[in-house]
């Protein structure tokens, strides 16, 4: 038997390099977001409605005399919402929607240049390309929301943790201000980074200034309106709390039926025992992510690694969030790239467990969380059978990936004492550069 000629082998290494190509890699990044752009512009099912339909008035109705959002009067949003959309109003309401893509875009960029080390960490490579098939299988949602601010800002700031702390926490409390979720990623960063006092120190001086803008402006108790906004919604169609009602409401159950609550302008669904459901929820997310958090302050006492804890840590609560909530807008899923990048990118960089498990789910809930919106939505308000069956099994799998990221949590192996590190200690690089002394390696 002979070897096979060089020739053969020649296509598949030539594959390999020009995957392994930054230009590659960016041009891919912007032919996804030109395509998800065309799509959130033009597809069925209004895609960037929310864009250009409710973001625009309020910002038209604040720029024609009107109140302001948030500070004249209470808000679904953290007052910094605000910020993204007057930006995107810059160019006149009638280029609103392209200007509010062409901002995500750069923003994205930023961040994708943090993933990939600007095309110098080779290492890094599988991890950009996988949050460019995350933007391509979640669709134009990805580009079409208040949250698609928040994940580029979210991802730069838990990739400078290790090494700056203090901005990356600051970082980090700029996104809880535009929606609250990356605020499970500064609890995240608090309860693993040893560097505490200046995680701390960042999102509390964030904090602090928008809190004095926002009186300098005139607000008052409407600042922390968005706390209290939510609490009294019904159950929104799509969270996984609600599968149980959109089947009773699909077999003709009494009472149960879908419905379009005018106030806060979303599908909900009402059906026997939904008022028990809708008001625990809250509590018991409460509870859900106290316990996530006291699993990991064990595996802390316990000598756990940052690099085998945080990504985790990251992924647990985030998608607690989602799973354990009484909305379920499908935007939520593209909170899920920022603790899987991390993960990817720390487990490339020697410092962390595979990270492939949950990157393979993510992708999955992706490409479901596609198919139900925005194309087919319609059916889902119909209470197809398919749609259904695609709704159930997407939220089945955030359950699937909480619990990954708890048995995570759990067994995060110990990190490695100082002497048995000897000349390969902690000089490389975790995520980003890793400042002397803020993280332990583990064994193995």
């Amino acid at each position: 038997m002979t070897d096979a000629p060089p020739a053969l082998s020649r296509p598949s290494a030539v594959l390999r390099l020009i995957v392994a190509s930054p230009l590659t890699l960016w041009v891919a990044f912007v032919a996804v977001h030109l395509y998800l752009g065309l799509l959130a512009l033009y597809a069925p099912g209004l895609p960037l409605g929310d864009v250009t339909l409710v973001y625009r008035f309020w910002i038209e109705q604040a720029l024609g005399g009107g109140l302001w959002v948030g500070i004249d009067t209470a808000w679904v949003y953290p007052l910094l919402a605000l910020v993204p959309m007057l930006v995107a109003n810059l160019f006149g309401p009638d280029q609103y929607g392209a200007t509010w893509l062409s901002m995500v875009m750069v923003l994205n960029a930023v961040a994708f240049g943090f993933v990939t080390g600007w095309g110098r960490r080779p290492e890094r490579v599988p991890a950009g390309w996988w949050w460019i098939g995350f933007l391509f299988l979640l669709g134009p949602i990805a580009l079409a929301r208040i949250d698609s601010i928040t994940v580029p800002i979210a991802l730069v700031g838990v990739l400078l943790l290790a090494a700056r702390p203090f901005l990356a926490s600051a970082l980090l409390a700029v996104a809880t201000w535009i929606k609250v979720w990356p605020a499970a990623l500064v609890l995240a960063a608090l309860i693993s980074v040893r560097d505490r006092l200046r995680v701390v120190a960042g999102a509390a001086t964030v904090t602090a200034v928008v809190l004095v803008g926002a009186l300098l402006l005139g607000a008052s108790s409407s600042v922390l309106s968005f706390v209290t906004e939510q609490t009294g919604r019904g159950l929104q169609i799509e969270a996984p709390v609600s599968t149980v009602w959109m089947w009773m409401a699909r077999a003709g159950v009494p009472g149960a039926h879908v419905y379009y609550d005018t106030g806060i302008l979303t599908y909900q669904v009402e059906g026997p025992g939904w008022q028990v459901a809708a008001a625990m929820m809250t509590p018991l997310l409460a509870v859900v992510v106290a316990t996530i958090a006291g699993l990991a302050l064990v595996a802390v006492r316990r000598g756990a690694a940052v690099g085998d804890l945080l990504p985790p840590l990251a992924l647990a609560l985030v998608t607690a969030l989602i799973a354990v909530n009484k909305v379920g807008s499908p935007q939520f899923v593209s909170w899920l790239a920022v603790p899987v990048v991390l993960g990817l990118v720390t487990s490339a960089s020697g410092w962390g467990r595979s990270f492939r498990v949950p990157g393979v789910l993510v992708l999955v809930i992706a490409g479901l969380t596609h198919v139900i919106y925005p194309y087919l939505y319609n059916w889902l308000l119909s209470l197809d059978l398919l749609l259904l069956v695609v709704l159930t099994a997407r939220n089945l799998l955030y359950f699937a990936l909480l619990a990954w990221a708890v048995h995570a949590i759990v067994t995060a192996p110990r990190w490695a004492d100082e002497h048995d590190l000897g000349e390969t200690g902690p000089q490389t690089v975790w995520p980003i550069r890793l400042a002397e002394g803020s993280i332990h390696t583990s064994k193995g």
